[in-house]
């Protein structure tokens, strides 16, 4: 089983590729020459984001403010860049693990590889493993809920993301998942 472990990474990001409604998205953490990139679907990045701001608010909470998590992402630890070249897929990403370590003030970000269950002979997964500040989180999050949001708008009806090429609006159409409204 590879770990790909990063503590901490000099970058750890989301990215995505492509164009609205074929993107493909990406965990990317570099340190020290190393570079690892793996391959996620866009709900897994707006989960991991979720997930982790829920986690820093509740340490935030529990600690009575007292602990060095900041509210929001600093504004010396954005990144904007592009992902690194050239893109290498190491793995994809199948669960997701997070933790807050009390000793180190840090998050811990696991990303585990698919793997499949009916076959015994399988190898164990690939891991990445990611630890990386409170600040470097919320920085994590911010860009991530952007790349999340870059992509098709949803419709304003029925939620599903707009086509350039059209939409097919089940609520104007009298359908609702697939079965005649009566």
């Amino acid at each position: 089983m590879p770990v790909f472990d990063y503590d901490p990474p000099e970058r750890f990001v989301a990215g995505a590729l492509g164009q609205p409604g074929a993107r493909a998205f990406f965990l990317q953490a570099r340190a020290e020459g190393r570079l690892t990139t793996v391959a996620l679907e866009k709900l897994q990045v707006a989960a991991l984001a979720g997930r982790l701001e829920e986690l820093l608010d509740e340490v935030l909470r529990r600690s009575g403010g007292t602990a060095h998590v900041p509210a929001v992402a600093p504004a010396d630890l954005t990144d904007e860049e592009p992902l690194d070249v050239p893109l290498s897929e190491d793995f994809r990403v199948g669960t997701m693990a997070l933790a807050w370590d009390p000793e180190t003030s840090q998050v811990v970000i696991e990303a585990q590889e698919i793997v499949d269950e009916e076959d015994l002979d399988a190898p164990e997964p690939a891991v990445l493993r990611v630890r990386i500040s409170a600040g470097a989180a919320r920085a994590f999050t911010r860009r991530a809920l952007e790349i999340v949001a870059a992509g098709r708008p949803p419709c304003p009806l029925c939620g599903q993301p707009l086509d350039a090429e059209g939409h097919v609006c089940v609520r104007l159409n009298g359908y609702r998942g697939g079965e005649a409204a009566s």
